[in-house]
Parts: C-alpha cells; sequence; structure tokens
C-alpha cells in the first residue's frame, strides 16, 4: 500500500485540528448553558440547546465531570455545574480582590514615603506588576505596570516566593538565573538564605540586585486561607534611599499589608517570620 501523500497528511492534521477546537468550543459553550433559572440539564436538552448530537454531548459532559468542573445528579441523571469552576472562580477573584483592597493603603503609603508604590502577583517563576503608584518626586523609578520580572533579584519577588512551597522555589532556582546588574544575587544557595531572613523579618529588601541605581523593600499579602498571593514594595533611586531609611519604611508596609490581608479574609495575627 502506497504510503499517503504529504499534502493529505497535511489535510488530515488540519482537519483533526479544527476538530478538537470546536470540541473545545462546543465544551465552553456546554458550560455556559447553566444559569440560575436552569442549574441543572439532561442530556437531550443540552443537545438542543447546543444544536449538536447527543452522543456529542455525552461525550463532553463526561470529559467534564472527570475533571471536576461538571457533575452528574445520580437521582435524575442531569448535569449540574461542578466545584471545579468554583476553584477556577476563587481563584480569579483573588486576583480582582487583591488590587480593589489594596488600593488606598498604596496611595497611603506613597504618601507617607514619597516614593514609588508597587502592588505584584506571582507569575510562574517571576513577578508581575499589577498596580504601580509611581512617586511625585522628580527623581523616581518609573512604572512597570503589567510586566513580567525575574523574582529572585527584586524585593517584591522575594517577598512572595519566600514563601512559596519548596517544590514552586526548587524550580525556580533550577532555572537559568540572569544576572540582571553587577549586584544581582544568583547564587541558589545564598538565595535561599535570603529567602530564609525574608520570613524570618517578615520583609524582604534590595540594593540595586533588579535595577542599577534602585533600591527597594516589600511585605507579602496574604488571603484567607493564609496564602501569600502577591506583595507590596516601596522603590526609590539610591541618591534618597539609604538602606537605613528603606529599612526604616518597614513598619508601615508591614502595617499596610496586615491590614489588606485582613480585608482578604486574612484573620490570624500577623506576625513577622510568619511561614507557609
Amino acid at each position: 500500500m502506497n504510503a499517503p501523500s504529504k499534502p493529505n497528511a497535511q489535510l488530515e492534521t488540519g482537519r483533526a485540528t479544527r476538530n478538537r477546537l470546536s470540541s473545545v468550543a462546543t465544551a465552553i459553550h456546554l458550560l455556559k448553558a447553566f444559569s440560575e433559572s436552569e442549574s441543572e440539564i439532561g442530556v437531550s436538552a443540552l443537545a438542543k440547546k447546543l444544536k449538536v448530537a447527543k452522543s456529542t454531548v455525552h461525550r463532553l459532559a463526561q470529559t467534564l465531570v472527570a475533571e471536576g468542573l461538571l457533575e452528574q445528579n445520580p437521582q435524575n441523571e442531569r448535569y449540574r455545574l461542578g466545584v471545579g469552576l468554583f476553584a477556577l472562580g476563587t481563584l480569579v477573584r483573588r486576583r480582582m480582590d487583591l488590587p480593589n483592597e489594596a488600593r488606598p493603603y498604596l496611595f497611603d503609603l506613597r504618601k507617607l514615603t514619597g516614593e514609588t508604590i508597587i502592588l505584584g502577583i506571582p507569575s510562574d517563576g517571576a513577578v508581575m506588576h499589577i498596580y504601580d503608584l509611581e512617586s511625585p518626586q522628580a527623581l523616581a523609578m518609573k512604572s512597570d505596570l503589567g510586566a513580567r520580572k525575574p523574582a529572585f533579584c527584586s524585593a517584591v519577588g522575594r517577598a512572595i516566593y519566600a514563601f512559596a512551597p519548596q517544590a514552586v522555589v526548587d524550580e525556580m532556582l533550577a532555572g537559568p538565573l540572569t544576572r540582571r546588574t553587577p549586584k544581582s544575587v544568583t547564587d541558589p544557595a545564598r538565595l535561599r538564605a535570603i529567602f530564609a531572613e525574608v520570613r524570618e523579618r517578615g520583609f524582604a529588601m534590595e540594593d540595586e540586585e533588579n535595577e542599577p541605581g534602585i533600591r527597594g523593600i516589600a511585605a507579602p499579602v496574604r488571603d484567607s486561607s493564609g496564602a501569600v498571593i502577591g506583595a507590596v514594595g516601596i522603590a526609590g533611586p539610591l541618591q534618597r534611599l539609604s538602606l537605613e531609611a528603606l529599612e526604616g519604611f518597614s513598619q508601615p508596609l508591614l502595617s499596610a499589608v496586615a491590614t489588606i490581608s485582613s480585608r482578604l479574609g486574612y484573620t490570624a495575627a500577623y506576625q513577622h517570620g510568619l511561614g507557609n
């Protein structure tokens, strides 16, 4: 038997890709079919809503059940949204709640310190700035909103990942750690020691390790479960911020993150060195 020609193989590959995309779209429409007025729907009704075969609905529904995104009522065999969606929604809500709850305290910190205030979140072993308030002074750290930056050499990143699960830290430190300035620490053993110091003190510091001429301090923000979901940082030029002056910001910073954490549902007493 002759081997299929290359154009035929490409055609089959294209068709398979379209089929997969079609299945993904149908699965999304299936989940969106549920509403407050229709919290449970059977296969026939779903097939009618989606205008697809019942066999297709059954196959997709079983896959979604296996992933926890759907559940099947054993009494009537109808489907309903699963708790897996609640978990995903909670992740989204945390990220939406964090900047909203933090905003007034970020403004207070800028007014108190006169320096740039940063709100960052973890992002695949890095850190992303989701809120930046630039210093009103002429010489200031510039905003980098939305940018992903290495976490190992920034105060905001260290304040977050010092409290991350060991596996997450191991993965981050196993990757290439590119020196961003002559002062950047890239030795994994030294970084682990720095993370331990952050857990002990409750805040992280950087001294021209992420950007030349910039110093910073940051402390972690926790959610209702006690997990660190972000960090608030204060950064400014070394011409204005000695290390002593920077560390002097630690108490108002810790007070701010404690208040933000409590507004996110964290009820335990906020203490220096609180671990995972």
